[in-house]
């Protein structure tokens, strides 16, 4: 199966700090307010959810969110985390460390279209 949403090792890196100094996160993928088209981190549940958000998957234990409208735009697009050195503007929980979450897509191939991760949404 193929999932919709990666991290990459620096990444998982920072998730494990904030983790052992928060507990359980969870992400939210911005969809343009404040940091553009950042994934934000939060801790889990301090971010409101409903059913116009939809779970792309998990990294490091941790789901990720996006809008139903956004997902119109990214359905077709494998997302990897990473980060960055700097200081986002954004209510993310990382922003002190120095470093932001960061996004990188591609277009899944034909082939992964076939065989990809089922998203799941929040029943109202």
């Amino acid at each position: 199966m193929t999932k919709r949403v990666l991290v990459d090792a620096d990444a998982s890196s920072l998730i494990a700090d904030l983790k052992s100094r928060f507990g359980d996160l969870m992400f939210h993928q911005s969809g343009g307010c404040c940091d553009g088209s950042s994934p934000m981190c939060f801790e889990k549940g301090e971010f409101k959810l409903g059913g116009s958000d939809v779970k792309l998957g998990t990294i490091d234990g941790c789901e990720f969110w996006m809008s139903k409208d956004q997902f119109e735009y990214w359905q077709h697009t494998q997302l990897t985390i990473g980060v960055t050195k700097g200081r986002g503007s954004s209510f993310s929980i990382e922003i002190p460390s120095g470093f932001r979450f960061m996004i990188h897509s591609r277009l899944f191939t034909d082939e992964e279209m076939k065989d990809l991760e089922p998203v799941e949404f929040i029943e109202d």
